[in-house]
């Protein structure tokens, strides 16, 4: 039989918490070993003689809680059955005295085993009541459940999920979530599977910086698709580490970002056409300017005479012509491609749209030596539509084959009907086009991929225009091209008007309009702030005849129109004291310029501009540099009235 003090060793040395209490409901503490004391953070001589209950009360913040109730009835059913009594883990939070003294509740996690000691005479002396604090194994538990949980939210929110080994050389596992393949068997040499060639050494010194600093991997890169296409992703991945602060495995996630990096190259594609078109603008413009400014240079340094300046007047309005086209062209298509543009539409045979855009570029087609071959339909084909518009796209396709075909080359225009829509169609066999240009041949600032050169002229904003004017009238253009030096074909489809609408359709065709007579002589007030704008205008006006009054200044103006009661007025819009169109207001409300003929002669060509213009007072607008048919039209009209 060992002695009394062996037990008691055993008892104290135990690791395990122990403490006898006494089999009654109070449950006293009789003695308590070191384990517990450490456990719990005290002293001997609080717990001994005390109930157990009193020594560790409920929570009081914790009113749901059903701990000390439990503990309870494990020991009456010990104390009841003379058997040991084992709880699960409890959540048994435990008082403690902070610095400051005040007692706070601390969360701990214990199991419990309660046996009862029975004497010699068969009687109960106490309960051996053993705790083990699990609290730091509890809170690892809840730890990776949440980490599990998260993991779980990421493979249901529909990113790649892959483990990776310490040094990355072994994919444990890969959910593909349909983009990239699925892997459930641990795979060396991965990266061929997943990562084109080109990518894997950019991606491979990503790897061994994450790895080398233990940081988080993240990279945007191509992958292989599970289709064997390439696609984009942002991949993060963190380490995990042990216990002993090792990274033992990586975990990521992958977003597929294939959509984003398209949009992203689409931005930079349209950047680099859109810096293009300005180059080309800037080129075409000073084109016009050379010629306009060695004849100004030639007539200063030479005296003229009638033939030299006729000739130079010739090349200065051939260029201004010129110059006026690419900006009406630029606002032309401004104007259409945002939907400013209004249609003016009515029934309209297909077969007039196509002669009058032939009519119209058979000058330049002639002057090429192309070879037109021109199929209209052999009948009416009605379609409901803005007949400059049509007649615009049909003469923009057709400019663009007669300029993209070499000399001496074949253009074709036909047209028919074919299941109640219009087909028209212009093809050649000129310089044809790459097949990833077909694609975008429609968008803005396209044309400098067609030609590297610029002979051929033109800032490639007519096909954008097609395209928006043909989709203004519910149809769809098309362009195929077998290749380059293979020639190409443009196809717009319009539907058709009805039969019943087709038959009443009355297209009364062109009429000529007769040239305007010359005007009777006229007092025209000219006011423009640019001094030389003005005063050749005024030398136009005279050299036609007229009487012309100029000034630079709105108030100065005001008071000329006062003393000499000019019948027209060429105002700009832009001028420095007050615009011009207070200046037409104020104008309107003088006796002496009430009834004139207010015209506006400006830089503001847009719709917006020219109702603003209207509503202000003005009879007549007109956008610089002014068309000198229509101005003399204009006057023409008011010399009778005069």
């Amino acid at each position: 039989m060992l002695p009394p003090s062996v037990f008691e060793s055993a008892f104290n040395s135990s690791p395990i918490g122990k403490y006898l209490l006494s089999p009654t409901p109070e449950a006293v503490i009789l003695a308590v070993n070191e384990a517990f004391l450490k456990a719990s953070s005290r002293r001997r001589e609080d717990l001994v003689g005390v109930s157990l209950f009193v020594a560790f009360p409920p929570d009081p913040n914790d009113p749901a809680s059903t701990n000390e109730r439990e503990l309870r009835a494990s020991l009456e059913r010990v104390r009841t059955t003379g058997q040991a009594d084992t709880l699960p883990v409890q959540r048994y939070p435990i008082p403690v005295a902070g610095p400051d003294g005040a007692i706070a509740f601390e969360e701990r996690f214990w199991s419990a085993h309660s046996a009862p000691v029975i004497g010699p005479d068969g009687a109960m002396l106490c309960i051996a009541h053993t705790t083990k604090d699990v609290t730091e194994q509890i809170r690892s538990e809840r730890a990776l459940r949440e980490s599990e949980n998260r993991f779980r939210a990421l493979t249901t929110a529909g990113q790649v999920v892959y483990r990776m080994n310490a040094d990355w050389s072994e994919l444990r596992e890969l959910d593909g979530r349909g983009f990239v393949k699925d892997t459930e068997q641990p795979q060396s040499f991965w990266i061929n599977d997943y990562v084109p060639p080109d990518e894997q050494e950019r991606v491979h010194a990503a790897i061994q910086r994450a790895i080398s600093g233990a940081t988080v991997f993240e990279l945007e890169h191509r992958v292989r698709r599970v289709d064997g296409s390439e696609g984009w992703t942002l991949s993060r991945a963190v380490p995990i580490v042990d216990a002993a602060g090792h990274v033992h495995e990586w975990i990521g996630a992958a977003s597929d970002i294939s959509e984003r990096k398209a949009a992203e190259e689409k931005l930079r594609e349209s950047d680099r056409r859109k810096d293009e078109f300005l180059a080309m603008l800037a080129h075409e413009l000073r084109n016009p300017i050379a010629p306009i400014s060695a004849a100004a240079a030639l007539l200063q340094r030479v005296k003229p005479d009638e033939a030299l300046v006729r000739r130079t007047s010739e090349i200065i309005a051939r260029q201004v012509g010129h110059m006026t086209g690419l900006i009406d062209d630029l606002l032309d298509v401004s104007r259409v491609t945002r939907g400013l543009a209004e249609l003016e539409c009515a029934p309209l045979d297909v077969r007039t749209v196509l002669q009058d855009a032939v009519e119209q570029l058979m000058p330049q087609v002639t002057a090429r030596r192309h070879a037109l071959s021109f199929m209209p339909p052999p009948g009416p084909v009605m379609v409901m539509g803005d007949k400059k518009r049509l007649v615009q796209v049909v003469a923009n396709l057709l400019n663009n084959a007669a300029k993209y075909t070499p000399e001496g080359g074949r253009l074709a225009v036909q047209a028919h009907e074919e299941n109640g829509h219009a087909w028209i169609e212009v093809s050649d066999n000129g310089i044809g086009m790459a097949p990833e240009l077909t694609g975008r041949v429609f968008d803005l600032f396209a044309q400098a991929e067609r030609s590297a050169d610029r002979s051929l002229g033109g800032l490639g904003l007519g096909l954008a225009l097609v395209k928006s004017l043909v989709e203004l009238h519910g149809g769809s253009v098309t362009c195929a091209s077998a290749g380059l030096g293979q020639g190409s074909r443009f196809s717009v489809c319009l539907p058709c008007l009805a039969a019943d609408a087709a038959q009443a359709a009355d297209d009364p065709g062109l009429a000529m309009e007769p040239a305007p007579a010359a005007a009777a002589a006229l007092r025209v007030l000219v006011v423009d702030d640019n001094v030389d704008a003005a005063v050749t205008l005024s030398m136009v006006l005279e050299a036609s005849g007229h009487q012309a009054l100029v000034e630079h200044g709105a108030h100065a103006a005001l008071e000329r129109a006062r003393q000499a009661a000019p019948q027209v007025c060429l105002l700009d819009i832009g001028l420095p004291e007050m615009d011009g169109k207070e200046l037409a207001r104020r104008l309107r409300a003088e006796p002496a310029t009430a009834g004139a003929v207010l015209v506006a002669v400006t830089g503001y060509g847009q719709d917006s501009d020219r109702r603003q213009i209207m509503a202000a007072g003005f009879d007549h607008h007109l956008v610089k540099p002014v068309d000198m048919a229509r101005l003399e039209a204009i006057l023409a009209d008011v010399a009778p009235a005069a």
